[in-house]
């Protein structure tokens, strides 16, 4: 196990470039790009761009999130030193020493990985059509699900982190796979063919783009404080028990920041 750690770390880092690079290019550069292509350079130049892309967009998306798992498997699960059994915990990455661990712990992994089909019916629900109302739910969501890490199921700083990282993983993932590559294959073939995509299709991949470019800002925060302890309490204010809405800041924060990034890349011009 202690050569998976770092072998699968690099991996993870090789992947998650290469996906969020190109998840950038996507959504800063290209489609300012396409918008200044007319009907036949369209039908020239996105048959073969985009397939090509959009592997290895997908493919590092897979292994992005393989790699994730296997790391969270070795470096905070680790069944076989029972860190997840029931009863007080000795200490390890996911509970400090004397936790008390209960099935909340269990329940809250699978929040982690199952909370993909409650995003994706929100977003598919009428209430999608209010983006204040909607952003303003999905924040108070996380705010819930981050809580109830730490004081039901009693997540540790870095623990908390990291599997809200993996939850919004999760979700970019499912994007990618189920969302975004599906309607950008019936996108292709139609501008191959001369004929106008599904204006539905478009916008449908258009948003879950956007929705992982502002899940990835706060995903690579959470990465990060697995590295530290600055914000886990004893600094700037900063308590053991408030330390879980450092996180909902920098969320709010990284929002924001692509917020200003969409609006940045939208004034670039060419020459």
């Amino acid at each position: 196990m202690d050569l998976i750690h770092p072998i699968f770390k690099w991996l993870h880092i090789i992947a998650g470039i290469t996906w969020i690079g190109l998840l950038y290019f996507f959504n800063f550069i290209n489609g300012h790009v396409a918008a200044t292509m007319d009907g036949d350079t369209k039908k020239k130049v996105v048959p073969e761009l985009m397939p090509r892309t959009l592997y290895w967009f997908r493919w590092g998306a897979a292994w992005t999130w393989v790699t994730g798992v296997v790391l969270l498997y070795v470096i905070y699960w680790r069944p076989w030193e029972g860190t997840l059994s029931m009863g007080e915990s000795a200490g390890n990455f996911m509970f400090a020493a004397g936790t008390e661990v209960t099935q909340w712990a269990h329940i809250m992994l699978l929040v982690v990985f199952l909370a993909v089909f409650a995003y994706d019916y929100l977003y598919k629900s009428g209430l999608a059509k209010n983006l204040r109302l909607v952003t303003i739910i999905s924040f108070v969501l996380i705010g819930g699900i981050v809580y109830s890490m730490k004081f039901c199921a009693g997540f540790d700083y870095r623990a908390f982190n990291i599997h809200l990282g993996a939850m919004f993983g999760t979700m970019m993932a499912f994007n990618v796979w189920f969302r975004i590559w599906p309607a950008q294959q019936q996108i292709i073939n139609a501008i191959k063919n001369g004929e106008a995509p599904d204006a539905n299709l478009a916008a449908l991949a258009g948003l879950r783009s956007k929705h992982n470019t502002y899940m990835s800002i706060p995903l690579i925060w959470t990465m990060i404080n697995e590295h530290t302890t600055h914000f886990a309490g004893g600094n700037l204010g900063i308590t053991e028990s408030t330390n879980w809405l450092v996180l909902m800041v920098m969320i709010a924060l990284g929002w924001h920041i692509v917020f200003q990034l969409y609006k940045k890349a939208a004034k670039i011009e060419g020459f």
